[in-house]
């Protein structure tokens, strides 16, 4: 059961986790574990799902999806019977108005839905994947020199279910540069899975770029693939400034997660996300809402 914090109740919800019963099949029985070695971590399994998921048959998926997770249709700006595929609706557009974007440049907004982990004053060397398990920002991102303009900063991980809307979006007004591709696995990136596969992010395929922020300096934004993910789209065009709230990848069917990097003395993150991070517990977020401020 995995219990992720409600900020605006003030108390946990349990998680409504897609393929539930594979995970903890996949990742905690001695039968999973040797099938999630073999094949399932394998980019041809997820390469042979996310077809699946592109293709008219997949179509068949959508209504039950949208029952069994309570998926919000009013807030589409396609009707679900619109869409050609299980991963054209994976891929979903929101209203804006669905996704407001708080416009103050000293206010630090979540690039995307999902739930939020953040770690400050980090140890580049030994950050935290969950208690016990850490890794290093120079293996994720393989290269050191970048790596060590980080220390002493702040670690956001931003961890997306299947069931969320699965775009990402830039923090600031700025200029993004290359995506650089790190060849990988394709590990669950599951809690279950998280507490049982050392350096999963480290292992996992990944993207990572540069974002010259007009507000929080240079910040490191990585995308980590995960099982069934059929592919990380960049939806920007390198090196062109972008505003705010542009859309800047999305990932296909799976569940996913981003990490951003910020150097020292940039920004302060809320306390509640804080407070909630050292107990061990994700905050739900959305794509837009205020997350910190610009250190002052």
């Amino acid at each position: 059961m995995i219990q992720v914090y409600n900020r605006k109740t003030n108390k946990y919800d349990t998680e409504n986790v897609a393929g539930e019963k594979y995970i903890k099949w996949a990742y905690e029985s001695p039968l999973g574990k040797g099938f999630v070695e073999l094949f399932i971590k394998r980019k041809f399994f997820s390469k042979l799902y996310g077809n699946y998921c592109d293709s008219k048959f997949s179509t068949k998926k959508i209504n039950s999806f949208i029952k069994n997770f309570n998926i919000d249709t009013d807030i589409l700006t396609n009707d679900p019977s619109d869409f050609k595929s299980f991963n054209d609706f994976f891929i979903r557009k929101l209203t804006p108005e669905a996704r407001p974007i708080n416009k103050d440049k000293n206010i630090l907004i979540s690039p995307g839905d999902g739930r939020l982990l953040a770690y400050t004053d980090i140890d580049i060397d030994s950050l935290i994947q969950v208690k016990g398990i850490t890794y290093s920002l120079s293996e994720l991102i393989e290269d050191n020199p970048i790596a060590n303009e980080y220390v002493g900063g702040t670690c956001l991980v931003l961890r997306l279910c299947p069931t969320d809307y699965h775009r990402l979006h830039f923090i600031d007004n700025g200029v993004a540069e290359k995506s650089n591709i790190v060849k990988g696995n394709y590990y669950s990136v599951n809690p279950t899975a998280l507490e049982r596969i050392p350096k999963l992010y480290c292992q996992n395929k990944r993207e990572w770029s540069i974002f010259h922020s007009e507000n929080f300096d240079d910040v490191i934004i990585i995308e980590v693939g995960a099982t069934c993910v059929g592919s990380i789209v960049q939806s920007y065009e390198p090196n062109k400034k972008v505003a705010r709230g542009d859309e800047k990848s999305y990932f296909k069917f799976g569940g996913s997660t981003t990490i951003l990097f910020f150097k020292p003395n940039t920004v302060n993150i809320d306390d509640d996300i804080l407070i909630q991070s050292s107990f061990g517990f994700e905050t739900k977020v959305n794509m837009g809402e205020k997350i910190g401020e610009k250190f002052n």
